[in-house]
């Protein structure tokens, strides 16, 4: 007998819309299958076995985080497949600093109501980011909540868990005067200031449709923009330097993500005619009369992630990063100094 409780349907919560949700997303979910995994959609759990080749010394690593506010943006232009990159992009970024390689990913959806096609919209982005890092969709849960959520609105988590052998561990401590920092650049605002972005703006569908030429599409679309993933990058860039630290810059912008991969006793001193601010920057300090240095304490500023290697390394390390497909450039080297970031 198939489940199924009209008491449930009468309280707002539709378990049908659930099962075709399910069916809607496995396609998706197909595409991130790697060699690791031995369980199917729907069981208790995702299992997930490692592969230990040449890994003396496993270590777990794991990360969890959101997309925020930028789905206020998804809802307003009736886009749901890009999130669910930004969601899986929060989370291995974050792991990858340490110099983990992802192996598998879950969501949590929580719903006002279950709009099975949404569902689905949504987890073709999860889908997506997985297969740009590499790692698989073990597992998920998709929450109805009428009352508690809006009909219309969503949240969006997940979590991800990486290995790396401890002996590899990054290991900041190592790092030095004049070692060099590398950018690497992002794709827009990623996941992160939306909230003073929306107050910026006073984000609407008549705003979010208003073409920029400096930015060369939709306010919208450009802020909409996928969180760029990483971990090729990183990856390569592993297997050929030998990396110090790596800093993901999120929320908290240079000022907060910098200083939590150096030493005391360093900082990290930027040029700023160096950073290649994005447009979308500019726009967003000139329309909203925002000083710098509250740009750079809240955005990426066009920077993702910050990498740390030794000045004989920085070429190499630049050519590395860029033979992915990604963009990478001098920022700037560390000092002798307990300021933590010092722009000038």
């Amino acid at each position: 007998m198939k489940s199924y409780s009209e008491s449930y349907k009468k309280a707002g919560v539709d378990v049908t819309a659930g099962y075709k949700a399910v069916e809607l997303m496995k396609s998706h979910i197909a595409r991130t299958m790697t060699s690791g995994v031995i369980s199917g959609i729907g069981g208790f759990g995702g299992l997930f076995e490692l592969d230990m080749t040449g890994i003396a010394k496993p270590v777990l690593v794991s990360g969890t985080d959101g997309v925020g506010t930028k789905l206020k943006i998804a809802f307003l232009m009736n886009k749901h497949n890009t999130v669910g990159i930004d969601c899986v992009a929060m989370c291995v970024n974050d792991i990858i600093c340490c110099g983990a390689k992802p192996q598998f990913f879950l969501d949590y959806i929580a719903v006002g109501k279950n709009f099975p096609e949404k569902i689905a919209d949504i987890v073709s982005g999860v889908s997506e980011g997985c297969v740009q890092s590499g790692c698989a969709l073990v597992g998920g849960e998709t929450a109805e909540m009428p009352g508690f959520y809006p009909i219309d609105e969503y949240d969006l988590a997940g979590f991800a868990v990486g290995i790396v052998d401890k002996d590899k561990i990054l290991q900041p401590d190592t790092q030095k005067a004049g070692d060099v920092l590398i950018a690497i650049k992002s794709s827009g605002v990623h996941s992160n200031g939306f909230s003073l972005v929306r107050n910026v703006f006073t984000v609407n569908e008549q705003n979010l449709a208003r073409h920029f030429s400096d930015l060369g599409t939709t306010l919208g679309d450009c802020l909409l923009t996928p969180t760029k993933i990483y971990v090729k990058a990183i990856m390569n860039l592993l297997d050929k330097v030998q990396v110090k630290s790596i800093s993901h810059i999120t929320g908290g912008g240079f000022y907060e993500n910098i200083p939590r991969s150096l030493p005391k006793n360093l900082a990290a001193k930027i040029e700023r005619n160096a950073v290649q601010v994005l447009p979308i920057f500019d726009l967003i300090a000139r329309t909203g009369n925002i000083p710098e240095r509250d740009m750079f304490n809240t955005f990426n500023m066009g920077v993702g992630m910050i990498v740390s290697v030794d000045k004989n390394d920085a070429d190499k390390a630049i050519a590395a990063i860029n033979e992915t497909g990604e963009s990478a450039y001098v920022l700037g080297e560390l000092v002798e100094s307990e300021d933590g970031v010092i722009i000038c």
